[in-house]
């Protein structure tokens, strides 16, 4: 663990109650001091570090100037809260960031009443404002709401229907745009800030409102010209245009790390009678903090660092990572066929599509924070003879489960999906597990659903995904790395719907979905050395089951045990229905379904919330001798 950093002033804030009562010249000391300990925390436990660097200052001004929490402030993505937490009373825990037991790397309702919504997924803060601010409205009842969101995440569609809608929140509602990439901002400096400072102010906004008013008495081609000037002038000096269009009093672009400039701008937007207002901040990624300025990407999200090196902490060689087995193999594919293609959403480097990329980029689309967007366009690639691949965490894909449905499933498009982070995922938590989505697509007609139960099985089934042109299809692997097996030199064609006996045994029966597969034969030895001869298969298809197979398993055993990472309605379930819909359970088979508890699990090591589940090869044999009656002399009790 770093020696902690000297905070002599921070030390005096526990909420921002006590940072309201410093003086603005003591400002730039905090903000100096909440970087260091954001870095140390993040040194000692891991996380995102990158993006809450980038709004130490902008987090401090906000916190000075507005009056939380009462005014709400939603935070766009999550992962950039960091300084934040450690400004509302939660500094004590800063230490047990993404462990067990403790806080959130993201905001959490029931972390903080400083967290007024949860955001782990992007794109949510300017709709979720809008709810608070009109609620507000309606209540009759004080405080804005204050929404600070990512240049990236403003490219997802939702944001843009939530600005169309919110001109009616008035100035209750504050959006800050954080474009810490210069993606849209020129260079920013002394006369942006003036500027933003006098088009922000009280007396131009009386001003413009008193012209305004005149200019509706006027006839409306007079009207409708002093509206244009009016927006033609401050786009030409401040551009913005894009969001006068869509309702909102545009400022900026004003340095996000300068409080001399940050200050009396928010003082007037927090005064300001016109609204809503956006205020355009620019910030760089990992600021104050070289390590984190001269490669934001790698300090994005880190382990364990060294802070006077930045030296992160490695893990010891093993198993290559799941994401980039599926990279190489789907650039493998990529080289014997010219139709292979590549789609991800904003996460490149998260699902090995980067890997993909530098082999062929032609044939490589990141579409953004735009999953929508991404499904539907693999369905248009896949309707012209293409054959893409969408990329996307099981988490993420939620999000675009109407275009899976209406584009893709109904018009059976044999769009390729690559499943990642399927299962728990350790620190990120309930936000960010990929629980759901064997139960959201196996329920789909049309849809083969495969998991893969180690890296070389993944490379199969990437390449069976490529061959399949019937209709869509998914593979789904977890996070982490895999298991230590060979990767196959030629990849195999598997038979849709075909799974494989892994052990025989006679009397206990072990159905596995995905990389359970492990503790199912650890499961197995256990039940060994009780006399119970144990047949472990690993059944491939979630979708199309392989019927026969599970036929002749569950008629020949006494006990059936499925197991799955994910939640009720999956594998199991439909295991359930067809031993229910044959009659395989009336002549007294003990047919048990583990699965993920209908709870949503917070952040723990994936071991720990694997066991926590029961999903685990003390979890597979504790069911197998309660289905048993199993008592303590270890026998099978008469029934």
């Amino acid at each position: 663990m770093t020696d902690l950093p000297q905070t002599p002033l921070l030390d005096t804030v526990s909420t921002p109650a006590d940072l309201r009562k410093l003086a603005p010249e003591q400002l730039r000391q905090l903000a100096d001091e909440l970087r260091s300990e954001t870095i140390s925390a993040v040194g000692t436990t891991g996380g995102h570090l990158g993006s809450g660097l980038g709004v130490v200052e902008l987090t401090t001004a906000i916190h000075y100037v507005f009056d939380t929490p009462r005014d709400r402030l939603i935070w766009d993505v999550g992962h950039q809260c960091y300084p934040h937490k450690i400004l509302t009373g939660r500094r004590d825990r800063i230490r047990t960031l993404r462990q067990g037991g403790g806080l959130s790397g993201f905001t959490k309702r029931s972390e903080s009443e400083y967290d007024p919504f949860g955001a782990a997924h992007s794109s949510t803060s300017i709709s979720a404002a809008l709810g608070f601010a009109i609620a507000n409205k309606m209540a009759g009842q004080p405080g804005k709401a204050i929404a600070v969101i990512g240049d990236g995440a403003m490219s997802a569609g939702m944001a843009y229907e939530a600005m169309n809608n919110a001109e009616a929140a008035g100035n209750r509602l504050v959006v800050i745009l954080n474009d810490n990439d210069m993606s849209i901002a020129p260079p920013v400096g002394g006369l942006s800030a003036y500027l933003s400072r006098i088009v922000s102010s009280r007396e131009f906004l009386s001003l413009r409102d008193l012209m305004k008013r005149v200019a509706r008495r006027m006839p409306r081609p007079f009207h409708n010209a002093a509206r244009k000037t009016d927006e033609f002038a401050r786009g030409m000096t401040m551009g913005g245009t894009l969001f006068e269009e869509l309702g909102f009093y545009y400022v900026g672009p004003i340095d996000g790390h300068n409080l001399e400039h940050l200050i009396p701008v928010l003082e007037n937007v927090r005064d300001a009678e016109e609204g809503p207002i956006l205020i355009h901040v620019v910030t760089k990624k990992g600021k104050g903090y070289a390590p984190a300025e001269a490669a934001s990407d790698k300090y994005h999200g880190v382990q364990k660092f060294d802070v006077i090196t930045g030296a992160q902490a490695k893990a010891p060689p093993g198993p290559p990572a799941y994401q980039n087995v599926f990279g190489d193999a789907l650039a493998d594919e990529a080289d014997r066929d010219p139709r292979v293609c590549a789609i991800t959403a904003a996460m490149p480097s998260g699902t090995g599509v980067d890997r993909f990329a530098k082999r062929h980029p032609d044939r490589s689309f990141d579409v953004g924070i735009a999953e929508q967007h991404g499904v539907t366009f693999a369905a248009g690639l896949a309707a012209q003879g293409m054959r893409p691949f969408c990329a996307i965490y099981s988490t993420f894909l939620q999000r675009a489960y109407d275009q899976v449905v209406h584009d893709v499933a109904i018009q059976n498009l044999p769009v390729r999906f690559a499943i990642d982070r399927a299962g728990l995922v350790g620190a990120d938590g309930a936000t960010h597990a990929g629980s759901f989505d064997i139960t959201y697509l196996a329920s789909l007609p049309n849809f083969v659903v495969m998991a893969a139960a180690d890296e070389a099985e993944l490379v199969h089934m990437v390449h069976t995904c490529v061959e399949h042109d019937s209709g869509p299809i998914a593979v789904r692997y977890p996070r982490g790395n895999g298991v230590g097996v060979p990767l196959p030199e030629t990849p195999q064609l598997l038979e849709i719907g075909k799974g494989r006996i892994v052990r025989e045994g006679k009397t206990v029966a072990i159905l596995s979905l995905g990389t359970r597969l492990a503790e199912a034969l650890k499961a197995a030895e256990q039940l060994e050395a009780k006399g119970l001869s144990t047949t472990v298969a690993d059944l491939r298809f979630a979708k199309p089951l392989d019927e026969a197979m599970i036929r002749k398993l569950l008629s020949t055993h006494q006990v059936a045990v499925t197991i799955e990472e994910g939640s009720v309605g999956g594998f199991g379930a439909h295991v359930l229905t067809l031993a229910s819909d044959e009659g395989l359970i009336d002549g007294g088979l003990k047919l048990r379904t583990l699965r993920l508890p209908d709870v949503f699990q917070d952040q723990d090591k994936p071991e720990v919330q694997y066991a926590q589940a029961g999903l685990d090869a003390e979890g597979i044999v504790g069911t197998v001798l309660k289905a048993l009656r199993w008592n303590e002399t270890g026998a099978a009790a008469s029934a």
